[in-house]
């Protein structure tokens, strides 16, 4: 019988076990790739969510734009009050103080009374001055009670007006020389994370580099419209060195996977809730944005807040041919493609006619059936075989 030659000399001495275990393990490989060629493959670039979905993973877009592409790099400081702003307290004459009604932490405006001071000078009732305030701003330090004795050399308060600040930053000594007055910085202040980022100018370096940390202090100018900056705050700093006009550029937070392998989540223009896996190749990064060179048109829309999260979201309730079906009003294919041609489904006629529903069967259902019913035979065969052997 030629289904013999599907069995080797060498094979034909093995237990009837071991041949039978190795035909089966045929059948099941021979199997499993027929369904997966037949079985349509899922989209897995599209990811659909329902609202909430959408809701617990925080999706947050933004919509691509060209735009001036800067050149940073980061650096970190402090806050510090402007010296010229600082103003002071004190008495002509001594005396005590009789009358106090400002505090640290208290605003006040310029000319505003503070204290009361009885003087030394013999009387009855001794005479009293009133303290005004030679500056508005915020109380920052008060060094006496009611009741003390107080000096002209002793200043009493001290107020310091807060709507511009010092933004300091520690700049390495090699990127110096790339900096000079007028270069700005987006300022990040980590004790306020719900504002948005500050934006300073940079007025002058300090007066001397620190030998041990081989930095040298960029002072920059920070306006401070809601007062809410304080002096030894930590900063971020992102110093602008140089600018290139209209390119494409995305926020870093939306941009995901390896540097071999760089994607980004795209918001569906049709479907709602459904999010396309883009692949993107980047140019030069900073540390807010980076450069798209291709792969995103300008008004897409990228996810930034929840980018990370997609990729571990896997399939939802919500499967990709439903939302077309229902945003479209027709039927589509599994991978979410238009039914074309003969993939439409054809409408019974006379309503019996039996293959009216029936799935389209692939040609090589029909070649895996002919190769298993061999390998039945072979089985058969090596079956009849080893009955001959025992008899």
């Amino acid at each position: 019988m030629q289904s013999a030659s599907f069995i080797s000399p060498a094979s034909a001495t093995k237990p009837l076990s071991a041949n039978l275990d190795s035909i089966n393990h045929m059948k099941t490989i021979i199997s499993f790739l027929v369904l997966t060629a037949v079985l349509p493959a899922a989209d897995t670039n599209t990811i659909v969510l329902d609202e909430t979905g959408v809701k617990n993973l925080r999706i947050e877009t933004v919509t691509v734009e060209e735009t001036d592409f800067e050149e940073t790099f980061f650096s970190l400081g402090h806050i510090e009050a402007v010296p010229a702003n600082i103003s002071a307290v004190s008495s002509r004459i001594s005396g005590r103080i009789v009358e106090l009604s400002a505090n640290p932490g208290d605003y006040i405006e310029a000319g505003q009374e503070v204290a009361k001071i009885e003087s030394r000078q013999p009387g009855d009732p001794p005479p009293v001055i009133s303290l005004k305030a030679p500056a508005g701003g915020l109380v920052t330090k008060r060094v006496a009670r009611l009741g003390d004795p107080i000096n002209p050399d002793l200043a009493l308060l001290e107020i310091t007006d807060l709507t511009e600040m010092y933004a300091i930053a520690k700049i390495p000594e090699h990127l110096a020389g790339q900096m000079k007055a007028g270069t700005k910085a987006h300022i990040r202040i980590i004790a306020l994370p719900e504002e948005e980022e500050f934006v300073g100018e940079m007025i002058r370096f300090g007066t001397s580099a620190d030998e041990e940390s081989g930095t040298i202090d960029a002072i920059f100018l920070l306006p401070n419209p809601s007062q809410r900056l304080r002096s030894e705050m930590r900063a971020e700093f992102s110093i602008i060195l140089s600018q290139r006009p209209n390119i494409l550029s995305i926020p870093r937070s939306a941009l995901q996977g390896e540097a071999s392998n760089r994607f980004v989540y795209v918001k569906h223009f049709d479907l709602p809730n459904a999010f396309i896996k883009v692949p993107v190749i980047v140019g030069e990064l900073n540390d807010r944005f980076v450069e798209i060179i291709s792969g995103l048109f300008p008004a897409d829309d990228v996810v930034t807040r929840g980018a990370y999260s997609l990729s571990f979201a896997g399939t939802s309730s919500v499967s990709l041919k439903e939302a077309l079906d229902a945003a479209h009003g027709h039927e589509h294919a599994e991978d979410g493609s238009e039914l074309t041609g003969d993939k439409k489904p054809k409408p019974a006629q006379n309503g019996n006619d039996d293959h009216a529903h029936e799935p389209h069967t692939s040609p090589l259902w029909k070649y895996a059936s002919i190769v298993l019913f061999l390998l039945l035979i072979a089985s058969l065969f090596t079956r009849s075989k080893h009955s001959e052997k025992e008899a």
